[in-house]
């Protein structure tokens, strides 16, 4: 088979009334191929799996605690690679948080801070452009969110081959979606490949993606000695998010098939509905895991599971039932740590230390520059990330390179800060500009405000903070906070 009749057959996927057609794409230039790293050089370079669930809390896993809710392949990941517990989220919010892992910097410094505005950035130096440059086939199944048809940050233009899933990140709620779109490659635009009016009479749209994800495994797996490259498949899944527009009418907005195991449950319906979906998602992740073990490519391939962000209360869930984010506080929208943190599990079979487990403080920002250095790259000055690499973390256990400092900020339910500086944990709301300090070593679920017993921690802090954000007309703050010294004062250093 012509590598033309591969990519003609690459969306052949059979349902009921519904046959999707590839879409074509154009081969790498000369240049882009000879920029590809030479360190692991041609096939030898590994896939990625890049596996982003939404609104799944840490404490929703087996592997982080849950007891409840079955998730055996997201735990063989974790026994078989490493988990980390003190991951964060880009951002409390999904979308955002989506940005800031494409990019590489943090949410204070992106186009995209909250839900509904803002698209990707134009330069060329975010996640699937760099992987294209170095020789990756790109895939995109899911969530999208960073930009519609006009905006110049459609999946095709922002380094992606393959394409099919939700424009606008509003439309991914729907898990029995209206329609969903594929790029065209030859007219440059968008169109519908599945249309249905019929809303729950429709497909899953988690099957469908993992559906088309099998057959881009399958398709572009790299093969010794052929001119096949790696591939970096992206699956931004709507799992276990809840359709809003459902829970208005029905008061449960968490659509899946069936219950599975949950069914006798004494559990109210929408927190069975939830487990289910996370099982779902868990049973996609061993589908993975089954294809790659078939077409013997597990030992060349890195797989990533995280989320957005941490658990919603929306769909008529109440994520304290379940202990979703375990014992934190907060959820999505919220910058305390159980809105913001997330789980993190690394899989490379082989490479990675099976069952390691760290603590050190990440975030999504930090996946850039670690899979450039995974692959063989390097991240340059000039594309401004924030992020540091976790490669050696992921080889040896430990780091030595750390953040000096992590920001956060939410445009939900008003503006709101957050920012890390070692152990200390500052969060400011702008409703009345009152700083909150946490000692999460000694207070990790935020319980004990000590922001009057160390004035001067706070002050260095919000300097610093003030200093690490980019003004942006679409996210503004609703209120100036109170100064705590001088407006020429410089930034100073936290004790």
């Amino acid at each position: 088979m012509t590598i033309s009749e591969m990519r003609n057959n690459f969306f052949r996927i059979l349902t009921a009334n519904l046959l999707l057609l590839v879409v074509t794409t154009t081969s790498l230039t000369a240049k882009e191929a000879s920029d590809a790293s030479p360190n692991m050089g041609g096939f030898r370079k590994p896939s990625i799996i890049l596996i982003v669930a939404d609104d799944l809390g840490f404490g929703d896993l087996g592997c982080y605690g849950q007891t409840q809710i079955q998730t055996p392949n997201i735990d063989k990941l974790a026994t078989e690679g490493m988990r980390f517990t003190s991951f964060y989220g880009g951002a409390s919010v999904g979308v955002a948080s989506r940005a800031v892992l494409f990019t590489g910097k943090h949410v204070g410094n992106e186009p995209i801070r909250g839900e509904g505005k803002g698209t990707l950035y134009s330069e060329n130096f975010t996640l699937g452009r760099l992987l294209k440059t170095a020789g990756y086939t790109n895939g995109v199944l899911g969530e999208w969110g960073f930009g519609g048809v006009g905006s110049g940050a459609l999946p095709l233009q922002r380094g992606f081959d393959e394409w099919l899933g939700y424009v606008d990140d509003s439309e991914a709620q729907e898990h029995y979606p209206r329609f969903l779109n594929r790029a065209d490659f030859e007219h440059d635009i968008i169109r519908p490949v599945y249309e249905n009016q019929g809303g729950t009479n429709g497909m899953y749209a988690g099957d469908f993606f993992m559906d088309a994800a099998q057959n881009f495994m399958r398709i572009w797996k790299p093969v010794e000695y052929h001119h096949y490259a790696p591939f970096f498949l992206y699956l931004p899944l709507n799992l276990p998010r809840a359709n809003k527009a459902l829970t208005l009418r029905t008061g449960n907005g968490m659509e899946v098939p069936d219950e599975q195991m949950y069914a006798s449950k004494r559990w109210p319906q929408p927190e069975k509905n939830k487990a289910s979906m996370i099982t779902r998602l868990d049973q996609y992740v061993g589908s993975v895991l089954e294809r790659l073990a078939k077409d013997k490519n597990t030992n060349n391939t890195i797989i990533i599971l995280t989320s957005g962000n941490g658990p919603a209360k929306e769909g008529g869930v109440d994520p304290d039932f379940l202990k979703s984010a375990g014992e934190l506080r907060g959820h999505k929208g919220e910058l305390y740590e159980g809105g913001i943190r997330v789980p993190f599990i690394a899989w490379w079979h082989g490479r990675i230390k099976a069952g390691g487990v760290s603590d050190m403080p990440l975030t999504h920002a930090d996946v850039l520059p670690t899979l450039m250095e995974l692959i063989g790259g390097k991240v340059e000055t000039n594309w401004g990330v924030d992020g540091i690499s976790f490669a050696r973390a992921l080889a040896t256990g430990s780091q030595t390179n750390h953040h000096e400092s992590l920001y956060w900020e939410s445009h939900t339910g008003g503006f709101t800060q957050a920012f890390r500086v070692g152990d200390w944990k500052l969060v400011r709301h702008y409703t009345d500009g009152k700083p909150e300090l946490y000692d999460l070593k000694k207070d990790p679920i935020e319980k004990n405000d000590i922001a009057s017993a160390h004035t001067d921690v706070v002050e260095s802090m919000v300097k610093l903070m003030d200093s690490d954000r980019k003004e942006d007309a679409n996210w503004p703050t609703e209120q100036t906070p109170p100064k705590t010294e001088d407006a020429d004062s410089k930034p100073g250093k936290v004790k």
